[in-house]
């Protein structure tokens, strides 16, 4: 079985959607995403430096418009044919169109409000995020907790997420938990999946308002708690609370598993997934869409792998 899944923020680098936007098509599709939105993606995506879509407010649809882009030069959803989709944080709203919840505009509509109203909680109080490399989790957490720290995405294949101030995490830098090798701060502007984001919650719900679910046509499973989601309305909901509540992306990867995954192909800008599954789940084969010359060998992978959902 085949499982589609889409990155978070802090994948994105300066240029990555050049060679993208290259493909027949895809400039016009931008084009017509940005008017839509507001946002000039192809802007973001190759001229801009690696401070500007660190901003959470480009960053956020800019990886959206990315995953969906390279998603559409694979084949379309019935050609691919997953067998389960996820996405981990902001990649959720990718997962959500890939699984027929909200089409592509929708989404990109949603995430770009999710952006700013991310941006703006993030504003309040100098906040961000490391990630944790190595350890037992039980220990990491239980550390992270006692230095006033949210485990925010617990990621499985011993990696912990902490989120919080940037005095927390200075004192962490300094104070690493028993077995963790190496803390290493992330590309991200805020404590993403923490009650910094409470305010967030709030306005996303209010966008959220405007916007008609339908139910998965695909496999949905979601980065709550790692549960496949049925409704069309749940999954919008949990798309309104995942913002200020930490991604179990350890459960995702135990779902895909018990549903049989045998493939697992992550949507520009790949590899931070693929690198997981690798450590978590062993034997099964995993593709990261970085460039369209990844796309020959992600076709064969999903003629090996996919099946009807």
């Amino acid at each position: 079985m085949l499982v589609l899944v889409a990155p978070g923020q802090g994948a994105q680098t300066p240029g990555f959607l050049t060679d993208w936007l290259a493909l027949p098509g895809a400039a016009d599709r931008v084009a017509a995403w940005s008017e839509a939105i507001g946002l000039d993606l192809a802007h973001y995506g190759t001229k801009a430096d690696a401070d500007e879509i660190r901003d959470t407010s480009v960053a956020q649809p800019l990886l959206v418009a990315a995953g969906l882009l390279s998603a559409a030069a694979l084949g379309d959803i019935s050609e691919i044919a997953p067998g389960a989709v996820a996405g981990h944080s902001v990649g959720e709203i990718t997962a959500s169109a890939f699984a027929g919840v909200l089409d592509d505009t929708a989404a990109l509509a949603l995430v770009r409000k999710r952006g700013l109203a991310m941006a703006e909680a993030a504003a309040v109080t100098e906040t961000g995020m490391s990630a944790l490399l190595g350890g037992d989790p039980e220990v990491s957490v239980a550390h992270l907790e006692k230095l006033g720290l949210t485990p925010a995405n617990v990621n499985g294949a011993g990696q912990i997420v902490a989120a919080g101030t940037m005095e927390q995490l200075a004192a962490l830098n300094e104070d690493k938990p028993e077995g963790v090798r190496k803390v290493v701060p992330l590309k991200v502007a805020g404590a993403f999946h923490t009650h910094h984001m409470a305010p967030a919650v709030d306005k996303l719900a209010e966008a959220a308002k405007a916007l008609t679910p339908a139910d998965p046509k695909v496999t949905y499973v979601s980065n709550k708690d790692g549960q496949a989601v049925a409704s069309g309305t749940e999954v919008l909901e949990r798309l309104v609370g995942q913002v200020a509540n930490p991604v179990r992306w350890d459960r995702c990867m135990e779902t895909f598993q018990e549903l049989g995954v045998t493939a697992l192909i992550e949507v520009c800008p790949g590899g931070t997934l693929t690198g997981l599954a690798k450590r978590a789940l062993p034997g099964v084969q995993t593709l990261a869409l970085k460039t369209p010359a990844d796309l020959d060998a992600a076709r064969e992978l999903v003629a090996e792998h996919a099946q009807q959902a």
